[in-house]
């Protein structure tokens, strides 16, 4: 596969200099903070338009950033009063894109020098590439899961479940985890069954023929399923190594974290209920769904247990007695005698 520098077909309009790499990068916001500035700035610095789809920040945290970058001529803003998901979102900001390649990135994803250009390189010279991703690592660089992995069938997630992916070694295919970030960085770019959301590359063309995210989704499983449909349909899916964004993950759902589990499991299960309800055991379908509510049952303990003892630790203040609010004993009525 080449290793060139990539060369995009100039441009001498407003769209910005011939060096830019022409894709069309679309972050999803949702109360991202201060990270939000760092990823509109190593986005700008690569692509020829940047849209930011605000979905119902804070306005404040949200206006700090944004008028930092609003007059920027390749950037576009819009915001919803509602937040509509991170499938929605996408959908609207790729309803706006203008370049032949859309790049979908989490508002804490921040993009390396030089990623942006990688990707785009490995989408145009492979045969029937339709979708490509990159290593998200943290910020001491160590990869993350879920950049490169297989479909979490129902068994798979059964075998993760249940802890069975130890035993591994006595059977690879049987047991093996769907996470792949355990093996061995590859050197060169791989076809892998899925990629992250949080940095997902895909061409227009195959976006146009496979169709837009599932809204149906609020948040989470969209990015699987949109692996699906894409592989479905005959695309292929390239994972690449050299194309590495640091992920701050979590960032957004520090706020509300119970709220975004409950709608990270009733993902799961819309994943599970659309691709594998009829392809698989009433049993072990039956299994897996259990498994993700009382996966979610879990989560929601621990956080609750987490709450109490910060509330614990750290109390609220006492509420002020308000000496106006209750009086004792009452004041004595005025004297009507004028004294002399």
């Amino acid at each position: 596969m080449p290793t060139g520098p990539v060369t995009p077909p100039p441009r001498g309009d407003a769209g910005g200099p011939a060096e830019l790499v022409p894709a069309s990068i679309v972050i999803v916001n949702h109360d991202a903070g201060h990270l939000l500035a760092d990823c509109l700035k190593a986005a700008l610095a690569q692509a020829r338009q940047v849209i930011l789809v605000d979905n119902a920040s804070r306005i404040g945290p949200f206006e700090a950033v944004a008028s930092h970058f609003a007059a920027h001529p390749r950037l576009r803003i819009v915001r919803s009063r509602v937040n509509t998901g991170f499938a929605a979102g996408c959908n609207r900001g790729a309803a706006l894109a203008e370049e032949p390649t859309l790049l979908f990135l989490n508002p804490d994803c921040i993009l390396g020098a030089g990623s942006l250009a990688t990707l785009y390189r490995v989408m145009v010279t492979g045969d029937r590439v339709g979708m490509v991703g990159g290593l998200l690592t943290d910020a001491g660089g160590r990869e993350q899961g879920g950049a490169r992995r297989s479909v979490p069938t129902p068994w798979r997630a059964f075998v993760r479940g249940f802890g069975l992916g130890r035993l591994a070694w006595l059977a690879p295919r049987l047991l093996s985890d769907f996470c792949l970030h355990r093996e061995p960085l590859p050197s060169a770019p791989i076809e892998v069954e899925a990629v992250s959301g949080a940095l997902t590359m895909v061409s227009r063309r195959a976006f146009a023929e496979v169709g837009p995210w599932d809204e149906g989704f609020f948040l989470h499983c969209e990015d699987l399923d949109l692996c699906l449909r894409f592989r479905g349909a005959g695309w292929r899916i390239l994972f690449v190594p050299d194309a590495a964004a640091v992920h701050h993950r979590g960032m957004c759902s520090r706020s509300r974290p119970l709220m975004v589990e409950w709608h990270k499991h009733r993902g799961m299960i819309r994943f599970y209920r659309k691709h594998f309800r009829r392809s698989h055991p009433a049993g072990l379908f039956s299994l897996v769904v259990a498994g993700v509510w009382l996966r979610f049952a879990a989560v929601a303990g621990r956080q609750a247990v987490r709450t109490l003892a910060a509330t614990a630790a750290n109390p609220p203040p006492p509420r002020p007695w308000h000496a106006a609010a209750v009086v004792f004993p009452p004041p004595a009525a005025p004297s009507a005698t004028i004294p002399s």
